[in-house]
C-alpha cells in the first residue's frame, strides 16, 4: 500500500512547498501528491488554490501574477511558490509524482514537461500519474498520450464511474475516505478485477487510516505520510 504525501507532508510543513515534498520523502512517502495552475506568464505552477490569499501573504488570482510576482511571495516559513520543474528537480525520483490538474489549460503544458522529463532526462511514465475532479481535463490529457497514468478523483458516487474507467483508461481512482457507497471491500474488490487501484484521502487520524488499511485499499493521501 502506498503512503501519499498530500501536498507534501502538509500537516508539518507549508503546503506545496519544496520543503514540505522533502519532509514527506524523509518520512517514508512512496508518492508526492501536489496542485497545479497556470500562472499569467505561462508556468505551470503548484499551488492548490485559484488565488495566492490562503496559502501566502500576498493576494489575488494566480492566474493573473506572473512567475517573477510570485516568486516574491511567501509561501511560509520563507518558502516559495515552486514551478512543477523545480520540484521534480529537487526531489528527483525518489518518489513516484501525483500532478492535480487544478487551474484550467493545464493538461498540455503539464504533459509537456512529462514528456520532457521521459524523452531528455531518462525518467518514465511510472515516475508520474495525473489526476483530477475534471473529466474532461483527463479526456484531454489522455488525447495527448494513451501512455500517462490518469487518476479520476472522486468525492461521491457516480453510476458513470465504470463509463469514464473503461473511456479513460483510468490506472486509479481517488476517493475521499468518507464515500461509503464506493469505499467498501465488494467495490475496491470489483475495481480491482477491472485493474484499477484505489487510493483515499485525506486520512490524517490514525483510526481513520487503521480502517482504510482493512478495506484493502491501495494507497492513503496523507497530511502526515508518516502515520500510514
Amino acid at each position: 500500500m502506498l503512503k501519499i504525501g498530500h501536498r507534501g507532508a502538509s500537516g508539518y510543513e507549508p503546503e506545496n512547498t519544496i520543503r514540505s515534498f522533502k519532509k514527506a520523502v524523509e518520512l517514508g512517502a512512496d508518492m508526492i501528491e501536489f496542485d497545479v495552475h497556470i500562472c499569467k506568464s505561462g508556468e505551470v505552477v503548484v499551488i492548490h488554490d485559484e488565488k495566492v490569499n490562503r496559502t501566502t501573504n500576498g493576494r489575488g488570482q494566480v492566474a493573473n501574477k506572473t512567475l517573477k510576482e510570485l516568486k516574491k511571495l511567501d509561501a511560509g516559513r520563507g518558502e516559495k511558490i515552486p514551478t512543477v520543474e523545480e520540484v521534480l528537480d529537487s526531489i528527483g525520483k525518489r518518489v513516484t509524482f501525483n500532478i492535480e490538474l487544478k487551474g484550467e489549460k493545464t493538461a498540455e503544458p503539464v504533459y509537456k514537461i512529462i514528456k520532457k522529463y521521459i524523452e531528455n532526462f531518462d525518467w518514465s511514465y511510472d515516475d508520474f500519474l495525473v489526476s483530477s475532479f475534471d473529466y474532461s481535463k483527463l479526456k484531454e490529457m489522455r488525447g495527448l498520450d494513451h501512455k500517462i497514468r490518469l487518476g479520476l478523483i472522486l468525492n461521491k458516487f457516480n453510476k458513470e464511474l465504470p463509463k469514464f474507467l473503461k473511456d479513460l483508461d483510468i490506472y486509479s481512482i481517488h476517493i475521499s475516505r468518507k464515500e461509503r457507497k464506493i469505499l467498501n471491500k465488494n467495490y475496491i474488490n470489483f475495481l480491482g478485477k477491472l485493474g484499477v487501484k484505489v487510493f483515499t484521502w485525506t486520512a490524517n487520524q490514525k483510526g481513520d487510516i487503521k480502517k482504510l488499511k482493512t478495506l484493502g485499499v491501495g494507497g492513503i493521501f496523507s497530511d502526515y505520510p508518516d502515520r500510514i
